[in-house]
């Protein structure tokens, strides 16, 4: 982390909610010259990660946090944002001038409303990134993007924040909050999913390193998916190989069928994808889609198992 890199003054950094992203946020602030005040949150783990990544920081109630600092952190979960912001301006624990941000990616400046309406001056700031909550995420915020939602008074102060943090700006639209959200919930969180259903197959099959296997795999798959898009696809739905497609449905439906709702619904829409760009004949197409549908038949009669 490189010291200040942009012009905003040195500031009294507070964070309520110290979890995996508010405790690594603080620390790569006061790393990059601002000075962490006090810290706020109620979890064991939170505490521990006060005393790892912010050592000699205050650990007190909200309120005293706010009060305390010129800049807010609020990187707390999104369904207690709303109401974290309402109970800290109704109390005046937030004041005029104050710079509160959050985190979250879901929310844009709408749940900030009630510290503007104080005098508050307000910014989203979202990190595209996944956090340990250990000091080892400091180096990956070197190049993150964090997704920017801010007035025109406040945008230069935001990007100036993500500066001293080593990352990107990227400005999302309030009203696109959700969905720019979304995109990142889909394609990081349901990979994590993904991948360990994939290694669970692994080693039903025997594997003595899922893990390892997939690495070097995954590696490519994803460096090509982001480089080329659609065009990155292999695999036997992309050549059409119905039987190996059939072969694959039967063994997981009788060794994972918890894994089967996901391969179902994932290969139509890979089918869907090469049939639109034409890698994949319609009639080729129709015989997969015959296999899927048998397969998902079953599934739906047995309890407990549904591929919706």
């Amino acid at each position: 982390m490189t010291p200040l890199s942009s012009p905003e003054p040195r500031r009294r950094i507070g964070v309520i909610g110290a979890g995996r992203v508010g405790a690594v946020l603080a620390a790569a602030l006061g790393t990059a010259g601002h000075r962490v005040v006090a810290a706020a949150g109620e979890s064991d783990a939170s505490r521990a990660r006060i005393a790892e990544l912010l050592p000699g920081v205050r650990h007190a109630k909200p309120t005293d946090v706010a009060r305390a600092c010129d800049l807010l952190l609020l990187t707390v979960p999104d369904d207690m944002l709303e109401n974290v912001v309402t109970v800290l301006s109704d109390s005046g624990a937030i004041r005029p001038g104050q710079l509160v941000v959050h985190t979250s990616g879901r929310h844009g400046l709408a749940v900030l409303e009630p510290a503007r309406r104080v005098g508050a001056r307000v910014v989203a700031m979202h990190p595209a990134m996944t956090f340990t909550g250990t000091s080892r995420d400091l180096d990956r915020l070197a190049g993150c993007v964090f997704g920017l939602t801010a007035g025109p008074a406040e945008r230069d102060l935001a990007e100036g924040l993500v500066a001293d943090l080593g990352g990107r700006a990227t400005w999302v639209p309030e009203e696109m909050r959700t969905l720019y959200h979304a995109g990142l919930a889909h394609g990081a969180n349901h990979l994590v999913t993904l991948v360990s259903q994939a290694m669970e197959l692994l080693a039903a099959a025997g594997s003595d390193d899922p893990a390892g296997t997939l690495r070097p795999l995954l590696a490519a798959a994803l460096d090509n998916a982001l480089g080329q898009g659609d065009a990155a696809l292999t695999g036997p739905i992309v050549r059409g190989d119905v039987n190996t497609v059939r072969a694959h449905l039967a063994d997981i439906e009788a060794f994972a069928p918890h894994t089967l709702p996901s391969y179902v619904a994932l290969a139509r829409d890979t089918l869907d994808r090469v049939v639109t760009d034409g890698r994949v004949l319609p009639i080729r197409a129709a015989a997969i889609r015959r296999v899927v549908d048998a397969v998902e038949s079953r599934a739906q009669l047995r309890p407990g198992t549904t591929t919706r």
